[in-house]
């Protein structure tokens, strides 16, 4: 069965150039390199993907429909990339009402904004209208075109109510009529119908059950008369949506009642048959009398026709039922197939993010801020925790606990140093420490080298570009090597000052290891060794089991959990990830600029605020318990017998206790001068490949200025010009003796006048014959004579005229913020940290002056600088 469906005209938009300035905000933003360059390119496809979605007319495909999808993809990923906004990115995009002057509402006929949303919801207008169209293109005589139809209006139902949900939203002044919320409502609603009537014919098609088909007829005539009442009042209404509404809801009523019809005769209701199919009988002449000329419905009136025929015959001479009024049937069920498709980015399976990598600078210097508020937060929460730590360890010592307590015999080795000395042995004792030493010195000299190289082939570039400079003075157009390279310049001097900090970072260990040497080395002997080298004493043995050590074992254990708390949340500290990115890009598409401190601060509260909380109960614990600890102690003193041999016994215990510490401490340190040395490197390395690049570069323009040079002191005369004799010169002028081509004769169409306009139908009774008509078969289109055959094309609203391309006004450029990108250092936890440009930061000896830069305090205990206790 041939049907017409309502399809909607694309807007057109002027041509707009995104190309210059995307290409000139991202020079002026982003610094020189692979990155820049590759967003140019990707400003360059986004160019040429509008064009092909919006500046030429568009076939009704798939292929089509797929360029606009990836097209409104491309914006929904770059609006909060750019900050397009009347004073900073400004383009501004001019679409034309898709009705134009006559219009399904009227209003104006185009309107320029400089709106990122106003191009998203005008090219999602188009994915809605383009969707209609290819639609009704479908061939509903085979399931595969049923499908299609079907999946397409979907399509434009749930983009129409996309945009009416945001369209105010998303522009600062008032829409042309054609996207107001009113009138794609309207549009979403009349796509909703034809979806619920594919549905129905492919039900029909299938040949379900009757029940089913008429029940679905019956919403799709429900949804058609929704979108009547919604047409019928406006003003300038194109002749062909009223009719065509109107016809398919007295259509769609009489295919309801058809198949009702069926249900009855199988229920042997047929008096209830007779009366559905004069109904629908009455229905399809409304249709043929008025709207014959936009719907046939010969087919369905024939075949309710015979019905009716047949079903008289029957009950004249059998059955003698009763044929009761149309308005005592009980009302036929809806049921309802169409779901409107939502709008999800990415809507196209074939889009690829061009600008995927892309960072706005303002968010990059905000990310690295921020960054650098969480490695302050994060070292100085574990530099207190540590710091704490080694507070006790050294009260511990210094009151030789647990050793004291566990040496209540006096002629044993304590329990905890025997655990202390296999720890310290397992970790390679002083070996350990002395391959991490001399292992130092070979990478600082790596470290020096590549950073000298890098210095090395800048200042040979420079020499060589002075002395040219010199021989060719005001010829050498070209940025001078010493200006262009202070920014690399500038590095190499913070690289130096970081690699001369370490170096003094690394003396103070070895210091440290040269004082703690050989009472380390006795905590690496034997148990045997180590036992001969303790003295005895004499404790009271009265001492065992008594309260006061039963006291003290207690609150040790009690620190130890303590302690070992505090390397979970340490461990808990590093291991937090959170990605600022998406805050700040929101803030900067949102507010034009980023606000870091407020937001850092805010989230930094927000994501660290229970682990702060956590860090000071386990401080203030620790605290209470090293109070009570000393007081137990005390009165542990009072207890034990004072003699010589006990008190040289409790002093060598105390130095191997300690000695524990110091080898735990020297190998951390010496691990994280490691790792912070061979970060250095990659660091390095990065910035000699960035300094051979520029210099690289340098010399191929070097060359290239150097032949043009030389090409134009070629042909500098050598001696003054002589003028050539007339009669020397030839001259042959080829004139054309063809006159111009003439243009083409314009032929003017007169214009096709459009037939006299059907009354509008009464919508008082749902099973009025006159409700609205109905139409079934094939439609003419809008502009066709009275008189003119009927065709099969589909209506189109507002004209079936394509998009074509106008001239767009200038574009103002973006003013950049140039700057230069710094390279960044290594990232994590240790003793090297970072501050400005991310260099490390040294500890200062007593009595040298403190470096004078913005650099985060130095953690107490570490003569390394400070690193970033997380994983970067």
């Amino acid at each position: 069965m041939a049907t017409t469906f309502v399809s909607v005209p694309l807007k057109k938009a002027s041509e707009v150039d995104l190309f210059k300035p995307l290409s000139k905000f991202i020079g002026a933003t982003y610094p020189s390199g692979e990155s820049q360059a590759e967003y140019v390119r990707a400003a360059e496809e986004v160019n040429k993907l509008r064009k092909s979605a919006v500046g030429r007319p568009l076939d009704k495909h798939d292929s089509s429909l797929d360029t606009l999808l990836r097209y409104y993809d491309q914006l929904c990923a770059i609006e909060p990339k750019f900050p397009f906004a009347e004073n900073q990115l400004c383009l501004t995009f001019t679409w034309k009402d898709a009705f134009d002057k006559g219009s399904l509402f009227g209003g104006s006929v185009k309107l320029a904004l400089a709106s990122l949303g106003y191009e998203k919801t005008c090219v999602l207008f188009n994915v809605g209208a383009l969707a209609s169209q290819i639609a009704a293109e479908q061939n509903l005589e085979n399931d595969e075109g049923l499908k299609s139809a079907a999946k397409y209006y979907q399509l434009a139902t749930g983009v129409f109510q996309h945009i009416k949900d945001s369209v105010l939203s998303a522009l600062n002044r008032e829409p042309t009529m054609d996207i107001s919320p009113d009138t794609v409502g309207t549009l979403s609603l009349i796509m909703l119908a034809q979806a619920q009537e594919v549905f129905f014919l492919k039900a029909a098609a299938d040949k379900m059950k009757d029940a089913i088909i008429a029940r679905l007829a019956n919403q799709a005539a429900d949804y058609y008369g929704d979108a009547f009442k919604q047409c019928q009042y406006k003003e300038n209404l194109p002749k062909e949506v009223l009719p065509v509404l109107a016809a398919k809801h007295c259509m769609m009523q009489a295919n309801a009642e058809y198949h009702q019809s069926i249900l009855a005769k199988q229920q042997k209701k047929f008096g209830e048959e007779i009366a559905r199919l004069q109904h629908g009988t009455d229905l399809v002449k409304t249709i043929a009398s008025r709207y014959d000329e936009y719907i046939n419905v010969k087919d369905l009136s024939d075949k309710i026709s015979r019905a009716l025929t047949a079903a008289k015959k029957d009950n004249d001479f059998i059955y003698h039922d009763r044929v009761p009024d149309v308005k005592d049937l009980e009302p036929i069920g809806k049921a309802s197939l169409v779901k409107s498709t939502p709008v999800t980015v990415p809507m196209s399976q074939k889009f690829t993010d061009l600008f995927a990598k892309m960072v706005p600078l303002a968010v990059q210097q905000a990310l690295s801020i921020y960054n650098q508020r969480r490695a302050d937060l994060v070292n100085r929460m574990i530099a207190q925790m540590r710091e704490s730590t080694n507070l006790t360890n050294g009260i511990l010592a210094s009151l030789n606990l647990p050793a004291a307590i566990e040496d209540i015999s006096g002629d044993s080795i304590p329990q905890s140093i025997l655990e202390k000395s296999s720890s310290v042995i397992r970790q390679g004792g002083l070996q350990t420490i002395d391959q991490l030493i001399r292992d130092l010195p070979d990478l600082l000299q790596r470290n020096s080298e590549i950073l000298d190289e890098s210095m090395r082939i800048l200042e040979q570039e420079e020499i060589t570009d002075n002395e040219l400079k010199t021989k060719f003075k005001e010829r050498w157009q070209r940025t001078p090597s010493n200006e262009l390279y202070k920014p690399l310049r500038a590095d190499g001097a913070n690289f130096r000052n970081t690699l001369n900090r370490a170096v003094q970072a690394d003396k103070v260990v070895r210091e440290r290891y040269a004082a703690h040497s050989e009472i380390i080395a006795l905590l690496c002997k034997p148990e045997a060794e180590l036992n001969t080298a303790i003295p005895s004493g004499n404790p009271t043995r009265s001492l065992q089991g008594s309260e006061v050590v039963t006291l003290l074992k207690t609150l040790l254990a009690s620190l130890n959990e303590v302690k070992k708390e505090r390397e979970t949340l340490e461990n808990d500290l590093k291991s937090v990830e959170f990605d600022m990115s998406s805050k700040f890009l929101t803030a900067l598409a949102q507010e034009g600029a980023i606000n870091e401190e407020a937001i850092s601060v805010t989230e930094l509260d927000r994501i660290y605020g229970g682990h702060t909380d956590k860090v000071q109960k386990n401080l203030k614990k620790q605290e209470e318990l090293l109070a009570n600890i000393q007081t137990a102690h005390e009165e542990f003193s009072k207890s034990t017998q004072s003699n010589t041999d006990a008190n040289q016994r409790e002093e060598i215990l105390k130095k191997l206790a300690a000695a524990h510490d110091q080898f735990v401490e020297l190998v951390a340190n010496l691990r994280e001068g490691t790792k912070f040395y061979n970060g250095l490197t990659e660091i390095l390395l990065k910035f000699q490949t960035k300094c051979s690049d520029i210099v690289f570069a340098r010399k191929t323009e070097r060359d290239e200025l150097l032949k043009d040079m030389q090409q134009s002191m070629a042909r500098e005369p050598s001696a003054p010009n002589l003028a050539t004799p007339a009669y020397q010169t030839a001259v042959s002028i080829n004139e054309s003796t063809s006159g111009p081509t003439p243009a083409p004769r314009t032929v003017f169409q007169p214009k096709p006048q459009p037939p006299a306009r059907p009354p509008p139908p009464s919508v008082g009774s749902t099973y009025a014959p006159t409700s609205y008509g109905t139409v079934t078969g094939t439609s003419a289109p809008a502009s066709a004579p009275t008189s003119a055959p009927v065709s099969a094309s589909p209506a189109l609203i507002g004209g079936t005229g394509m998009p074509s391309q106008a001239q767009g006004p200038p574009y103002p450029s973006y003013q950049g913020y140039p700057g230069y990108y710094q390279m960044p250092m290594p990232m994590g936890y240790g003793q090297f940290g970072y501050g400005q440009y991310n260099m490390p930061y040294v500890y200062q000896p007593p009595g040298q002056p403190p470096f004078q830069s913005a650099q985060q305090p130095q953690q107490p205990g570490y003569p390394y600088p400070q690193q970033q206790y997380y994983q970067q």
